[in-house]
């Protein structure tokens, strides 16, 4: 692909902000064609397509991560290698958020109801089983919070090992649910002032930007970091024998970034059931 040219794997890893950019574009141009030929089922298909278009870079981000496993470094520096992928990601995972929000935002209410139908009904899914923000009713939804969200991480990392880039699809659809979710809050906030101003507007953007992302951010570098310990094990096993010293230390190197999922998972779980329920 011609943008994959601009903005190679390296290149992305030394101006990762450049990818919030490129998710930017990827998202718009995904709603796009979708809005075009796949009308009826356009909140499914947009997601899929702005997928498929990041999976070459995604992928080859993952090989890249899997060569530095043949370096004879030592565990501490292959983590801080890691991060610099999991900050790329990140940045493309707010260019999605941020094209899909103002597609929300800029499309008539009716319209933005069609076009993000699916994202609309799981956001009231989840609000029925969210914590009200009552610390006992908080400290016992925590675990079902916490275990939901695992299940999610196992399951980008078996996309990621068993098809490479697959956990993208996973990673996409929590962008779109993040965004309309800020949207809605915009929206329905912005309803109670009559004349609501760009100063109105920026505000109500804010908290919902801090209402959703503080925990949210936290959840998507972990789901991230999981597909890049599947990442890095996938290409391990086509790339070495079973049994060889850089096998076993790429396994260790998955295992150890798995830990580091885990703990990123702890800390977003305690901040949506202690700290999010606070933010008006």
């Amino acid at each position: 692909m011609v943008l994959e040219s601009l903005l190679n794997p390296r290149k992305a890893e030394k101006k990762p902000w450049e990818l919030f950019f490129l998710g930017l574009i990827y998202a718009s141009f995904s709603f796009l064609l979708s809005y075009w030929v796949f009308k009826d089922y356009i909140s499914i298909v947009m997601v899929a397509l702005t997928a498929m278009c990041a999976m070459p870079l995604i992928y080859n981000l993952f090989a890249l991560e899997a060569q530095k496993d043949d370096l004879p470094q030592k565990e501490y520096w292959l983590i801080k290698e890691h991060t610099k992928a999991l900050e790329a990601f990140t940045f493309m995972f707010l260019g999605f958020v941020t094209a899909y929000f103002l597609i929300f935002i800029l499309l008539p209410n009716g319209l933005s109801q069609e076009v993000f139908s699916a994202q609309i009904s799981t956001i009231s899914k989840i609000k029925s089983a969210t914590p009200s923000g009552n610390l006992i009713e908080s400290a016992a939804g925590f675990l079902p919070i916490l275990m939901n969200n695992l299940k999610i991480l196992i399951f980008c990392f078996v996309l990621s090992f068993f098809f490479g880039a697959g956990a993208i699809f996973v990673l996409t659809w929590n962008a779109s649910i993040v965004a309309v979710a800020i949207g809605i809050f915009v929206k329905n906030s912005v309803l109670t002032h009559i004349a609501p101003s760009l100063s109105t507007y920026s505000q109500f953007v804010s908290l919902g930007l801090l209402k959703y992302l503080t925990h949210g951010i936290f959840e998507i570098a972990a789901y991230f970091v999981g597909a890049l310990a599947g990442g890095i094990l996938s290409i391990a096993v086509i790339r070495h024998e079973f049994g060889t010293q850089e096998f076993k230390k790429t396994i260790l190197d998955s295992l150890d970034i798995i830990a580091l999922s885990i703990i990123i998972l702890f800390i977003a779980a305690l901040i949506e059931v202690f700290v999010t329920p606070a933010i008006v």
